[in-house]
């Protein structure tokens, strides 16, 4: 997998999360890019349980590797109904597939997550962040 794969099925946030969109629910992970500049990560904390509201732009988890920790945030507001608990164990899931079976959460939007960017518009956010 390329640094900077880009899958086009998938929207993107300026924060570099990704979000698939699978009926009324959205999958949401971290791109490879983010991948990328995180290095190998070695902890995985998401902090929200299935039934629990979120909202756009908020923290649901951190993300830490042996370079830094970072928020993870959500790309849609609406209902968490599934957490991916592989990732307690296994948090290389996330540099192994992170578009795959390194996802973080499922959401259950309530919002159409107007403001995420297409993979061509998330294409130039990367490109200018390699710059």
């Amino acid at each position: 997998m390329s640094d900077t794969e880009i899958k086009d099925d998938r929207r993107y946030t300026n924060d570099h999360e990704w979000a698939l969109t699978e009926g009324k629910n959205v999958r949401v992970g971290i791109s490879a890019f983010a991948v990328s500049q995180l290095g190998d990560v070695t902890l995985v904390s998401l902090d929200v349980n299935p039934g629990q509201n979120i909202d756009a732009g908020k923290a649901f988890g951190t993300i830490e590797s042996v370079k830094t920790l970072s928020d993870l945030f959500a790309p849609v507001s609406g209902t968490v109904v599934e957490v991916n608990g592989a990732l307690e164990d296994r948090p290389e899931l996330v540099n192994e597939d992170c578009y795959g079976k390194g996802w973080m959460v499922v959401i259950e939007a309530t919002s159409p997550g107007d403001s995420l960017l297409d993979a061509a518009a998330y294409r130039e956010v990367v490109a200018q962040a390699d710059h």
